[in-house]
């Protein structure tokens, strides 16, 4: 066997393959990885082939001991350069992909005996792929669950199957998503106040009992109680009652490692990992950072709803002219499939309007674009990933959540952490304007409160990742744990 096998410890990774999962999973991998382990990342299929796309065929290759594998995600084939539908992917990864991942560890397994990969030290998994777990267990190989969204998402979630058993969800019918009914206090979880239904994970807003999306998570938080280790992508001071209420449910210990992108700022910079591997699925615009440093500082207002929101042509044209109308800069991400059943078409009256203050991209590096001076504030679908780069980077938010836990980011920000403003759900462009105008020019206490909030909330998620922090001791842990096992002799 050779000596790289008897000396490396081998973490196997597996995201749930979405972008907004694969991302904090390819930051937790680069930690491990710069810690000493060697790692398999798998992808799906799909994902691999547009990871390709947009990083080129050699993105995957030169660095040893970081290696790529895929398995099929049980959906038909395509070249479509986005998200597949959510419902179709959660049913198609909980009912087909056990056995493609069992075959592929003990493959991995193979190629352990035989010297040309470290054997197994264990499967770090995405706390909606539980799937992963159950093959890990029946190979009598350690697993950690790694929840890449927010505590407070996953207190959410946790609810769910109390709301069923309660009769609460599902829903009578589709009036109780406009009578008043989600406003229906949540004040049986202890030491969480100020939660409402519409504020948990919004898989509840369903009239079938049946709902793919509503009993898939009430399956994924029973199966995490089976989880050794869970580990999140936050830190304490910011969820503390969130991870509280986790620790009182879930007999495993719950580490926070968070924020990911901060945490991994102490990876020496000539580390050759920090450029050699990237996990974005469409191509970057890296125009727009050089637009960016030609723009005054805090001058900017950020736009961008993330991966997998999509809106009416209505709701963008409210956007539009909410953006036109605050006479701000703005740098705005539009995907291909922003628009639902549709192509993203702007009038040629707002590219008038427009003209010399505002860039349109096609996608980004977002945590290059949120830490440019350049930039004062953000609009946001309040996804983790975003919710977490706008923290480590001190800008406010302006939100408009679109489904999943996004609700519950958006609630918190807006109410707990004092960092964001919320859009109603039914855009209208004055709304966006003015909001847009108090967080970028500070002009009401509101305004002035976030900017104020979001700052403070930075210098405390760079205390917790420095060396003495509360996620930099959390990260040791972790190690030590994955490591508990490893004998690099045998």
């Amino acid at each position: 066997m050779g000596s790289i096998c008897e000396v490396k410890p081998h973490a196997v990774m597996i995201p749930y393959p979405a972008q907004g999962h694969v991302n904090p999973m390819m930051k937790f991998a680069k930690l491990l990885y710069s810690r000493g382990f060697h790692i398999t990342f798998v992808n799906s299929e799909f994902n691999h082939k547009r990871l390709l796309r947009s990083r080129g065929p050699h993105a995957v290759d030169g660095l040893p001991d970081f290696r790529y594998e895929t398995i099929p995600d049980g959906l038909p084939p395509s070249d479509a350069d986005a998200t597949q539908h959510i419902p179709s992917l959660c049913h198609s990864t909980s009912t087909t992909c056990f056995d493609p991942f069992v075959r592929l560890l003990r493959r991995l397994q193979s190629s352990a005996s035989a010297g040309h990969v470290p054997p197994i030290t264990c499967v770090v998994f995405d706390g909606v792929m539980t799937f992963s777990l159950k093959a890990a267990n029946a190979l009598g190989i350690p697993s950690a669950l790694f929840w890449t969204a927010s505590a407070c998402g996953f207190v959410g979630y946790a609810q769910y199957r109390y709301l069923v058993d309660q009769g609460l969800v599902p829903l009578k019918d589709e009036s109780c998503l406009t009578n008043g009914f989600l406003e229906t206090k949540v004040d049986w979880i202890p030491g969480i106040d100020n939660l409402r239904l519409r504020d948990i994970p919004s898989f509840i807003r369903t009239t079938d009992p049946n709902d793919i999306m509503l009993n898939y998570f009430i399956g994924e938080v029973k199966a995490a109680h089976e989880a050794t280790m869970i580990i999140i992508n936050t830190f304490d001071e910011f969820e503390q009652t969130s991870l509280q209420y986790l620790s009182s449910i879930y007999s495993a210990p719950i580490f926070t490692v968070g924020p990911l992108p901060l945490l991994l700022q102490q990876i020496p910079q000539n580390h050759k990992l920090m450029s050699s591997i990237g996990s974005n699925l469409w191509k970057e615009d890296t125009h727009c950072l050089q637009w960016l440093d030609s723009q005054e500082p805090s001058s900017v207002f950020y736009v961008n709803y993330g991966s997998i929101t999509t809106m009416t042509s209505d709701h963008l044209a409210e956007f539009a002219w909410g953006l036109a109308a605050s006479k701000c800069q703005f740098l705005w991400v539009v995907r291909p499939d922003l628009v639902e059943g549709g192509s993203v078409i702007f009038s040629k009256e707002f590219k008038e309007e427009t003209e010399g203050r505002g860039l349109i991209a096609s996608w980004c590096s977002q945590e290059q674009v949120l830490n440019h001076p350049a930039v004062g504030g953000f609009l946001t679908h309040c996804g983790w990933n975003s919710t977490v780069e706008s923290v480590c980077a001190g800008k406010p938010m302006v939100c408009w959540p679109f489904f999943a836990e996004q609700q519950t980011n958006c609630r918190y920000a807006c109410v707990e952490w004092g960092t964001g403003m919320e859009v109603g759900p039914d855009v209208k462009r004055e709304e966006v304007r003015r909001m847009v105008v108090e967080v970028m020019e500070g002009s009401s206490e509101k305004g002035k409160e976030m900017k104020e909030k979001a700052l403070e909330w930075k210098k405390k998620a760079e205390a917790a990742t420095r060396p003495g922090g509360s996620s930099y001791q959390n990260l040791e842990k972790v190690l030590d744990m994955m490591l508990k096992n490893f004998n690099p002799a045998l």
